[in-house]
């Protein structure tokens, strides 16, 4: 039976942090899923479609890394995948509590699908997307932030 999970964010931008969660969580499964969150409550610089193509830029030579985007409750979709590991990046203690609510609540929802966390490597922890986005917008050098692709993005928009 294959060990499948799935890493779901927003990933508006993909930064150093997200690209070393995925490549830890590809080395520990046999399929990872990255899943693009659609949420139409946040107000995203990029389109679901342009964040998906900056992940799968990122990350196409791996071959058991999986980009899809969804619209639906993440528990759902873990299910029809077949996945049982939801994989969720930590820096901050404020994510910790944000994160353990979430798990909480996907528990409840279907207690056969299990929350693993794992800790930003040091280097990784002060960076989020918003600050990435604050820095571009600022005209500041983000290149120990993010990859080329993505700074060349962030410059375009800006």
């Amino acid at each position: 039976m294959k060990r499948i999970a799935i890493y779901p964010g927003t990933f508006d931008p993909i930064h150093r942090g997200h690209s070393d969660i995925i490549n830890r969580a590809a080395n520990l499964w046999d399929e990872l899923y990255i899943a693009v969150a659609d949420s139409p409550h946040k107000n995203t610089l990029f389109s679901l479609d342009e964040r998906k193509a900056m992940i799968d830029h990122e990350f196409n030579s791996i071959k058991n890394i999986k980009v899809i985007s969804f619209n639906n409750l993440l528990i759902d979709l873990a299910s029809s995948l077949d996945a049982r590991i939801l994989v969720r990046g930590l820096r901050v203690v404020s994510d910790f509590e944000y994160e353990f609510q979430m798990l909480g609540m996907n528990r409840t929802m279907n207690p056969d699908i299990e929350t693993v966390f794992l800790m930003a490597e040091p280097q990784n922890q002060p960076i989020s997307s918003n600050f990435v986005k604050d820095i571009a917008r600022l005209n500041g050098d983000i290149s120990k932030f993010t990859s080329a692709n993505v700074a060349n993005k962030l410059k375009e928009r800006f």
